[in-house]
């Protein structure tokens, strides 16, 4: 059994109920995409192979990496009942490590990215280092080492709750290094980074009651008139859609949305005829 959870992906729509994707409304009471789901522990750090070991002469990048394209980063918000609580629009700058290291503060929160791959946060604790969650460990090293030649960007303003002071967040995340497998409480280098900046108990694995309710939404913009919603029940399981998102890209989220709302429309028509107006 344990086997089978581990294999459900997100990719699969086929059973999930679903709603047009033209437009979105927060105070809208239709029909929208409700989703829940199980997931297998980690997810950015299975990309990354030259990770295994930081030192400065192992930065190497895979030859399947491709550099960072922000055309195809896709826009998100993610909203908790009608308040939003994150929201990345497209066309933020990114850096070299070396130039990413002039910016930063202790406190701050980095994501390092690449196309085709999940992005991975750290949580800059000064003297050139970070402390970030790879491979089932929270782990100290150096910034540089850490980027494997990917650029990053600090990311303090995506999560809108209210971060605690600089030297809270530090000693959050230099807390657990040295934490691994059955000692973490987090699914993913971005819950680990953004509960060490906001200790919310959100980010941590079953840090929510799943009670059937979904109170978080993620909305997906693809354009100015066609955006699309997703329906969750723990913030924990919005971030995971949303990284796999962030993974395969823009272009390819619409054209998985498409194919299923296509699919959707034809079993419809199939096993209940012409849709009737809702009375």
């Amino acid at each position: 059994m344990g086997n089978q959870v581990e294999k459900l992906t997100h990719l699969n729509y086929a059973e999930v109920p679903t709603s047009d994707p033209n437009g979105f409304d927060p105070d809208d009471d239709g029909p929208r995409i409700g989703v829940s789901y199980i997931f297998s522990n980690d997810d950015d750090d299975d990309q990354d192979d030259n990770l295994d070991h930081f030192s400065s002469d192992s930065r190497a990048v895979s030859h399947e990496e491709k550099p960072f394209d922000p055309q195809d980063e896709l826009e998100c918000a993610i909203y908790y009942r009608e308040e939003c609580v994150h929201e990345r629009s497209t066309g933020a700058a990114t850096h070299s490590p070396e130039s990413l290291l002039n910016k930063c503060r202790p406190g701050d929160l980095l994501e390092f990215v690449a196309t085709g791959q999940y992005p991975h946060w750290a949580v800059y604790v000064g003297d050139f280092q970070v402390v970030h969650l790879h491979r089932a460990e929270i782990k100290n090293n150096f910034l540089t080492d850490v980027s494997q030649g990917k650029k990053g960007r600090i990311v303090n303003g995506l999560y809108r709750y209210r971060a605690l002071p600089p030297e809270v967040i530090v000693r959050n995340a230099l807390d657990h290094v040295g934490s691994r497998d059955r000692e973490l409480y987090w699914r993913n280098s971005e819950c680990f980074a953004a509960w060490c900046r906001f200790g919310k108990r959100e980010f941590k694995i079953g840090g929510e009651i799943r009670i059937g309710k979904q109170p978080y939404r993620l909305k997906l913009l693809f354009s100015e008139k066609k955006s699309h919603v997703l329906e969750f029940q723990s913030l924990e399981d919005v971030i995971m859609e949303k990284r796999r998102n962030d993974q395969i890209g823009k272009d390819a989220v619409m054209q998985e949305l498409a194919n299923h709302l296509n699919a959707t429309h034809e079993i419809k028509e199939e096993h209940f005829g012409s849709p009737h107006p809702s009375g």
